[in-house]
């Protein structure tokens, strides 16, 4: 082997791992989600023995840093208890005060703390993601399903899970003549911008 080759494939090696390094260190970098409200709501489902009630919630503010190294997250999602909307305001009046009790209770909170699951720099990824989900004043600790896609300067995810809402200390809304269902299906849609630190 000449000592040209030999120089050429060391110089080239040295470039392989600077290269390697240099990705390994980006893959590293915390990752800051920044949440756009105006990209962003909460949509909950609940069914009944007659029809299906859908509805919304607004979300308030919400900043998320993750470390794609370890799987560590920290940040919240907030959003405003008081302004659920179901389209009907005598249902939406009970929900308030009889279920959410949300002058009581103003906020609804998801404060993740690990992701489940490697979040790749650029495309799609399924991930669970590990945190505490405050509602009606109590912590309660909860594993959901994520889809999460990341581009260049933003992301987007979508999240869906169930709220047993008698279980978790609420009142039931059924009445004599409506029965409804145990729980809530909700569904989080979220994006905003995103930047690497």
């Amino acid at each position: 082997m000449s000592k040209r080759y030999k120089n050429l494939r060391m110089n080239a090696l040295a470039a392989l791992s600077v290269l390697v390094a240099s990705f390994s260190v980006a893959a590293a970098q915390d990752t800051a989600f920044q949440l756009d409200p105006a990209q962003t709501k909460v949509s909950f489902t609940l069914g009944d023995v007659l029809h299906t009630v859908h509805g919304t919630f607004p979300v308030k503010r919400g900043t998320l840093q993750l470390n794609p190294t370890s799987g560590k997250v920290s940040g919240e999602i907030v959003v405003d208890a008081k302004s659920g909307d179901s389209g009907n305001s005598t249902r939406d009046r009970k929900m308030h005060r009889e279920i959410l009790e949300s002058e009581q209770y103003p906020e609804i909170a998801f404060r993740p703390d690990h992701v489940e699951g490697p979040v790749a720099l650029q495309g799609k990824s399924t991930v669970k993601v590990h945190g505490m989900f405050s509602i009606h004043g109590v912590d309660r600790e909860i594993t959901v399903p994520a889809e999460v896609e990341m581009a260049d300067n933003h992301w987007s995810a979508t999240v869906h899970f169930t709220v047993p809402y008698e279980k978790w200390g609420m009142k039931h809304p059924s009445t004599l003549f409506l029965r409804v269902s145990d729980s809530v299906e909700i569904d989080l849609i979220a994006a905003g911008n995103l930047t690497r630190q």
